[in-house]
C-alpha cells in the first residue's frame, strides 16, 4: 500500500486533526477569498478521483471533503472521510453552483478550496467563478484557454506549432449536420483509425447505440455509420479522426502537473501506463500504472505550460511510438486525472502542492517525484497476465514483493467493513469486465 496519513478517519468536517499551524493561524492576504480560519475543501463529483484527492487531502491535513454530486457514489459511499451534500440532479450546473453556495454561506467560518475532475465540472466552476470566487479559492486555468485545450483538435494544433509530436488528426464539425446536404470532412487516414469527440464536456450528454469514449474504426463505411449515428443523436459538437498509433497499452504514458499563481511548474510526476480500462465508456483511463521518474516525458509538458500560459492541475495522455521511439502527446485534461492518487503514492502529495500556493499563498520550489511504486486498481494477478514484456513484469512483481504498492481505495484511516466488502467486489467485478471487453492484449490496445 501507498503512503498512509495521520489520523483516525474521526474528524469533524474541515477541522484538521494535526494541521501545521500555518493553517491554523492562516496570514492575511494569502488566500483567493477573504476568509479565514481552518481549511475546507469541497470536492464536485463521487468517483475514484474524487476519493483520491479526499485521501491525500486527509493524508496531509487531517481534514474530511465536502462532496457535492448526485449521488454517493462506491467509491465515497460510507466513508469517514469525506461528508455528502447530494443535489436531486447531479448534471445540473444550476443546482451544483446553487448547492456550492448554500456551502458556503453555512461555513462562513472556513477557507474554502474548491476541486472538480471530471472535465465537465471543471467547465462548470470556471463558467461559474465569478459566483463562486466571492467564497471558494478556484485553482483552475481561465475559460478562453479552458476552451482551447480542452478541444483535442485544437490541442493538436498548439502541439503542432510548439513542437510537439502528436497523431495526425482530422476534425469533423457537426455544427450544420442538421443541414439538407451536410457532407463530414473527408478523412484521409489510413485503417484502421481512431475516433472520439473533439471536446468530452460536448459529449456528456449525448446517447446512442453503440457509444463509447473512443472508436477503433476499421473501415470508410463503420466510419460512415459513425458519422451518422452522432449526427442522427444531436450531436453538434466537433470530432476528431486520428491516425492509429500501435502498441498495446504498455506503450502509454502519464504526466501530472501542477502550475502555481505565479506560472511556476511546481510539481511534476511521471507513471508508466501497464493496462488501461477496457470497457465502453471507461477506455483509455489507465487502470494499473508504474510510476517512477521519467526526464525525457518532462520536456514536451514544460513546453506547452508556459506557452500556453497554464494554471493549475494538468493531466497528460502520451503514447510512446514503438515504430520510431516518438513520444506523441494526445490530450491534456484540465484538472488533476481520476487516477491522482498515484502522484501521492510516489511522495508527492498534489493536495500540499495546491494548498500551499492557492490557499496559503506560498511560493514553493519546483519538485520532479522520485519514487517508484505500482498503482493499480486490479488484482496484481490480473494485472500480469496483461504485461508481456519480461523486464517490465518484473519490475512490477519487484514491487509487489517489496509492497510498494497502492490502490486509492485501501486507506487504513477509512477501511470500515462496508468499504472493504466494496472495494473487494470491485476488484471482483474488474475480472469479469477484462474476461467480457479485453479477453486477450492487442498489439494496438483495441
Amino acid at each position: 500500500m501507498g503512503a498512509t496519513g495521520a489520523g483516525d478517519g474521526t474528524a469533524t468536517p474541515g477541522v484538521p486533526l494535526d494541521a501545521p499551524a500555518a493553517l491554523a493561524a492562516p496570514t492575511a492576504g494569502t488566500a483567493r477569498s477573504a476568509r479565514t480560519g481552518p481549511l475546507q475543501p469541497v470536492v464536485l463529483g463521487a468517483d475514484i478521483g474524487v476519493y483520491a484527492m479526499a485521501r491525500s487531502l486527509h493524508e496531509a491535513y487531517g481534514v474530511r471533503s465536502v462532496v457535492v454530486a448526485g449521488a454517493a457514489l462506491g467509491p465515497v459511499a460510507h466513508s469517514r472521510i469525506v461528508e455528502h451534500e447530494i443535489v436531486a440532479d447531479g448534471h445540473d450546473p444550476r443546482q451544483l453552483v446553487d448547492r456550492l453556495l448554500e456551502v458556503a454561506r453555512r461555513l462562513p467560518d472556513r477557507r474554502l478550496l474548491l476541486l472538480a475532475n471530471s472535465d465537465w465540472l471543471v467547465r462548470v466552476v470556471v463558467r461559474h467563478r465569478d459566483e463562486l470566487e466571492a467564497h471558494y479559492v478556484v485553482p483552475f486555468l481561465d475559460g478562453d484557454l479552458l476552451d482551447r485545450i480542452s478541444d483535442k483538435a485544437t490541442f493538436a494544433e498548439i502541439c503542432s506549432d510548439l513542437g510537439i509530436a502528436v497523431p495526425r488528426t482530422i476534425v469533423v464539425d457537426f455544427a450544420t449536420a442538421a443541414d439538407a446536404g451536410w457532407e463530414p470532412t473527408p478523412v484521409d487516414l489510413p485503417f484502421p483509425l481512431i475516433a472520439k469527440a473533439a471536446s468530452s464536456a460536448d459529449y456528456q450528454d449525448v446517447e446512442f447505440v453503440g457509444k463509447k469514449k473512443v472508436f477503433e474504426i476499421a473501415d470508410a463505411a463503420e466510419l460512415a455509420r459513425l458519422w451518422d449515428s452522432l449526427r442522427d443523436a444531436g450531436f453538434r459538437g466537433r470530432f476528431v479522426a486520428q491516425e492509429l498509433v500501435p502498441g498495446d497499452d504498455t506503450q502509454m504514458r502519464s504526466i501530472t502537473a501542477y502550475v502555481d499563481t505565479r506560472g511556476e511548474i511546481t510539481l511534476l510526476c511521471t507513471a508508466h501506463v501497464l493496462l488501461e480500462e477496457h470497457t465502453p465508456s471507461g477506455l483509455g483511463n489507465p487502470a494499473a500504472m508504474l510510476v517512477s521518474r521519467d526526464d525525457a516525458l518532462l520536456e514536451g509538458a514544460r513546453t506547452f505550460l508556459r506557452a500556453t500560459g497554464y494554471r493549475g492541475f494538468a493531466n497528460f495522455d502520451v503514447k510512446v511510438d514503438p515504430r520510431d521511439g516518438r513520444l506523441c502527446f494526445f490530450e491534456v485534461n484540465p484538472r488533476i486525472g481520476r487516477n491522482n492518487y498515484y502522484v501521492t503514492a510516489a511522495g508527492g502529495n498534489p493536495m500540499r502542492v495546491v494548498v500551499e500556493d492557492a490557499v496559503e499563498g506560498r511560493a514553493l520550489e519546483p519538485v520532479v517525484v522520485e519514487g517508484e511504486v505500482l498503482y493499480s486498481i486490479l488484482p496484481h494477478r490480473l494485472l500480469l497476465r496483461y504485461v508481456r514484456d519480461a523486464d517490465l513484469a518484473a519490475r512490477v512483481r519487484a514491487l509487489i514483493r517489496a509492497r510498494r504498492t497502492a490502490h486509492p481505495l485501501l486507506y487504513r484511516a477509512d477501511l470500515s467493513p462496508r468499504r472493504v466488502l466494496y472495494v473487494a467486489a470491485a476488484m471482483a467485478n474488474q475480472v469479469r469486465k477484462f474476461r467480457r471487453w479485453y479477453p486477450e492484449v492487442t498489439d494496438t490496445g483495441f
